[in-house]
């Protein structure tokens, strides 16, 4: 840059563009729709590009009382599914000019110390997984704006919420499981009180209820591999007729009953079907490949944070659920006759 070390200016941007530092101050702010062209405006991009100019955000700032940071708050930071949150999130955030703080609650789910001296000051809004909702309350969050993911609609916290449409997901598990002729289901349930895992419970009952000679048990399991491997040994060694179909609600929790199934004697999907939820890396390093529900964490992410910042901005965040996808792999099968 011919300037030597001088950092650029909004002016030095102005010049090269051919614009006046008023548009290129409503380009850079993304204010400027309706006010420039199009053409104006990647000019302008174009220019601040080249020239390696970077607005002087705590300037900015200080004019408008805003820190241009949001928290999301998660239950795990070694939980894959919300690493693709924090992906998305950040993503969308960054298009914006926002800075994203991640922020796990320290023991997955319940209460959570204060990250900052005081989180009105520090943030302008959080965005907060249902699984993290008790972790709100200790740092103040549920009184900025908030938007909630994987939370009821009708009982949020939040000033709107985002979710994807995991009872339609499990619909889809429970219909291909019946269209191969399983009538006795296990559903090992991720014990973990949370509205995204009561939508499960509730969904599969129906949809399994609704056919005439089903029966479904449900054993409670930590999301481990080792929990969920000690909760299905148990499950399937009680008396009554054994099911031929396990429910996951987690692909993590379908690799313990894999383990479970494998001390038993029994095969994967000869003995016994498995399906999970939530298609990580882990479904398909299983053997065999899991048949599960694909959700798209990333978009999950970037959805959340456009909530979010519509919220900040006063416009209405967009309706409806981030649809999902049955992915069938080699885990199901039509059941034994014997």
């Amino acid at each position: 840059m011919a300037r030597g070390s001088t950092r650029p200016t909004s002016r030095d941007v102005a010049q090269a563009a051919g614009v006046s530092q008023a548009a290129v101050s409503l380009v850079l702010g993304d204010k400027w729709r309706g006010r420039v062209s199009e053409n104006t405006a990647q000019r302008v991009r174009d220019a601040a590009r080249e020239l390696g100019y970077r607005p002087n955000l705590a300037a900015r700032n200080l004019r408008l009382g805003r820190t241009r940071t949001v928290l999301l708050v998660v239950p795990a930071l070694t939980a894959e599914f919300f690493g693709g949150v924090y992906t998305g999130a950040a993503r969308v955030a960054a298009e914006h000019g926002f800075g994203v703080v991640l922020y796990p609650s320290p023991e997955g789910v319940g209460p959570a110390r204060d990250p900052f001296a005081s989180a009105q000051a520090a943030l302008d809004g959080v965005l907060a997984s249902s699984m993290a909702a008790d972790a709100l309350t200790a740092i103040r969050g549920d009184q900025l704006p908030l938007v909630m993911l994987d939370s009821d609609p009708a009982g949020s916290l939040g000033a709107a919420t985002v979710n994807l449409d995991i009872a339609d997901g499990v619909r889809q598990v429970a219909d291909h499981l019946l269209g191969l002729g399983h009538r006795h289901f296990l559903h090992l349930a991720a014990d973990i009180p949370s509205w995204t895992f009561e939508v499960r419970a509730r969904e599969l009952a129906a949809r399994v209820g609704a056919v005439p000679g089903t029966s479904l048990r449900t054993a409670p399991a930590p999301i481990s591999i080792d929990g969920a491997r000690t909760a299905a040994e148990a499950a399937l060694g009680s008396p009554g007729p054994r099911p031929t179909a396990v429910v996951c609600d987690d692909d993590k929790l379908a690799a313990g009953v894999y383990k479970a199934l494998r001390r038993l004697g029994l095969r994967v999907p000869d003995d016994m079907s498995v399906t999970g939820l939530d298609d990580l890396a882990l479904a398909t390093a299983l053997d065999p490949e899991l048949t599960t529900v694909r959700l798209d964490a990333e978009l999950f992410g970037e959805r959340g944070m456009q909530a979010l910042l519509a919220v900040l901005e006063g416009r209405t965040p967009d309706a409806g659920d981030i649809p999902v996808e049955l992915v069938a792999r080699a885990s199901t099968a039509p059941p034994s006759a014997s």
